[in-house]
């Protein structure tokens, strides 16, 4: 009995072993993963060494829970989008978790708002690159 895998595009042609199944429950656990690390690390950085408090576990939560949903939504509307749109929309995303975090430490907006901005057009230059070598003109991946 022959055995069929399904391919991937962009994996060059490397089998994918695993269900469609497992791909959707491996991307929901990653996104519940990075929002609780990125809660976590938004409170620590809050409570800079001092005593865990209520309000500071609401914080964490609070920030966990913002930015699960809006890598959901980043993740469920930039592929949709044009490859310049695409890099910018998660360069963007990248850019404001990173200025959060950032601004949590009391530097001020401005210090916050430009390492921002280098974070953005850094993270938008690589995704651009990626999805530009990986597509062809009309937007479609390529393997």
């Amino acid at each position: 009995m022959a055995q069929t895998t399904t391919r991937i595009p962009g994996t060059a042609g490397y089998p994918d072993v695993f269900s469609a199944r497992t791909h959707v429950v491996a991307n929901r656990v990653l996104t519940v993963v990075l929002g609780l690390v990125y809660g976590y690390w938004a409170a620590a950085i809050r409570r800079d060494a001092g005593p865990i408090t209520g309000w500071n576990i609401f914080f964490g939560v609070v920030s966990a829970l913002a930015f699960m949903v809006v890598q959901t939504g980043v993740r469920a509307v930039a592929p949709r989008l044009r490859r310049e749109l695409h890099a910018l929309a998660w360069g963007a995303f990248a850019g404001v978790a990173f200025g959060f975090l950032y601004s949590q430490t009391g530097e001020s907006v401005l210090r916050s708002s430009g390492n921002s901005l280098i974070v953005t057009g850094s993270v938008t230059a690589a995704m651009f690159y990626r999805y530009y070598t990986h597509e062809d003109a009309a937007g479609h991946r390529v393997s």
